[in-house]
């Protein structure tokens, strides 16, 4: 077997960024603030029960903050959704209540984080377990609510492929 080691970094982002991934926006509600990124590294674990993981960069905010509270939104992006996801993955970008002003949008039932109203679908969850992954941190977290949005456009989805923002037809 390799060594993963000897894998050149560049390299692996490079293979890696061939592998279409969906675009989500993932946000918390802290108690002091509304924190919220875009995300790309979300996928569904299981059906029963529900189950999805989340991998965000260990060093960041995001990653800290989901420990904390132990909960969180996930709204996902459609293709016409592009400046959100900008927005939300800009450096230094400020409080997720402020990234989304003037955009439709409303706190989860279960995680009182905010949902975005035009996504094309929504999740809240909440942690079930925390797993350090080499520089990131991997949660896997229960389903505990589906919030209805998008239910008058079932457009296009945003993809990230080849380190840009696609879209693609249902």
């Amino acid at each position: 077997m390799g060594d993963p080691l000897s894998v050149d970094g560049g390299a692996y982002l490079g293979a890696m960024a061939m592998l279409p991934t969906g675009v989500t926006v993932v946000t918390i509600a802290d108690g002091r603030d509304d924190i919220g990124a875009t995300v790309s590294a979300l996928v569904s674990v299981s059906v029963d029960p529900p189950v999805v993981m989340l991998s965000v960069d260990s060093e960041g905010y995001v990653a800290e903050v989901v420990a904390e509270v132990g909960a969180f939104a996930v709204s996902v992006l459609s293709a016409d959704q592009r400046a959100l996801a900008g927005r939300f993955s800009a450096e230094g970008r400020p409080s997720a209540r402020l990234l989304v002003s003037g955009q439709p949008h409303h706190r989860g039932e279960h995680t009182r984080a905010i949902v975005l109203d035009e996504a094309l679908s929504a999740l809240e969850c909440s942690v079930r377990q925390k797993v350090e992954v080499g520089d990131h941190t991997v949660f896997f977290a229960d389903v505990v609510g589906l919030p209805k949005v998008g239910a008058d456009r079932p457009g296009p989805a945003m993809v990230r492929w080849g380190g840009r923002y696609h879209s693609v037809e249902p």
